[in-house]
């Protein structure tokens, strides 16, 4: 069979995201069950290089499972994931990593028992030599406002400066595409502005592409060049943000208005 030979399968890949294509990624009939549970339904997306894309949807929509599925951390039960010209379906998280994925979780994850420069040594280990490591430690904490933090451990770091933190740990592996899950849940609407305004300038000035999911939808509207709507395990629209807030069907399944 076709879908069985690795020619075809690396030429499809090129195709998708290789430089005859300005994608980055694209998956093809993505699919995710948990025994009897559909997580994620044959789903068909694409971003671009350098694009901020927001994914939205209500709790059990599958949006978290979708970027564990791009990260690597779950297998899918069918499709393909196609990144920078080859397909990454087979390979493990720490490749994908290698080549340019990054993903900050939604909980935090941050070593409790370590500084915030610490903290930052273990994914520039990846990158960096051990010269260049203080150099890059005091670059990544000023580009995100913690350099004044740099001996603290995450209990002395308010919760604005712990996202801040692990934003700043996924961009030490010097992403080309950066999986962000809620990173402004329970931050203040100061610390959230400055958030939106770091990944616009992270956008802006470094090229990185963005896949973001979010319930605040006032930040949605700030940050995203484009939105996906996720319901049930499968994509129910895309398009601008404008788009998807004044569409009645969308306002039903994501704000919970009636009919």
């Amino acid at each position: 069979m076709a879908a069985s030979d690795p020619t075809v399968k690396t030429t499809r890949a090129v195709d998708e995201t290789g430089e005859r294509s300005s994608r980055i990624l694209q998956t093809r009939d993505l699919h995710k069950e948990f025994g009897g549970l559909t997580a994620t339904d044959t789903v068909d997306f694409a971003v671009e290089e350098g694009e901020l894309r927001c994914l939205i949807g209500p709790n059990g929509a599958g949006k978290s499972t979708f970027l564990n599925l791009i990260t690597g951390q779950l297998e899918p039960t069918a499709g393909s994931i196609y990144y920078d010209g080859i397909d990454i379906t087979p390979l493990p998280s720490h490749e994908r990593v290698d080549r340019g994925i990054s993903m900050k979780f939604q909980v935090p994850t941050l070593y409790e028992d370590l500084t915030a420069r610490q903290n930052l040594r273990i994914p520039l280990q990846r990158i960096v030599d051990a010269d260049e490591f203080e150099t890059r430690t005091r670059e990544l904490l000023a580009q995100f406002d913690l350099l004044a933090e740099i001996d603290e451990t995450p209990a002395a770091l308010s919760h604005g400066q712990q996202q801040r933190l692990e934003i700043a740990m996924a961009m030490a592996l010097e992403p080309t595409l950066m999986l962000l899950d809620e990173p402004v849940a329970g931050l203040s609407v100061e610390e959230t502005a400055e958030v939106a305004e770091l990944l616009r300038t992270i956008q802006a000035e470094e090229g990185v592409a963005f896949i973001v999911i979010e319930h605040d939808i006032d930040f949605v509207e700030t940050i995203a060049d484009r939105v996906t709507v996720l319901d049930q395990g499968s994509i129910f629209t895309e398009g601008t943000i404008e788009k998807v807030k004044t569409d009645p069907a969308v306002r039903r399944i994501y704000l919970g208005e009636e009919r």
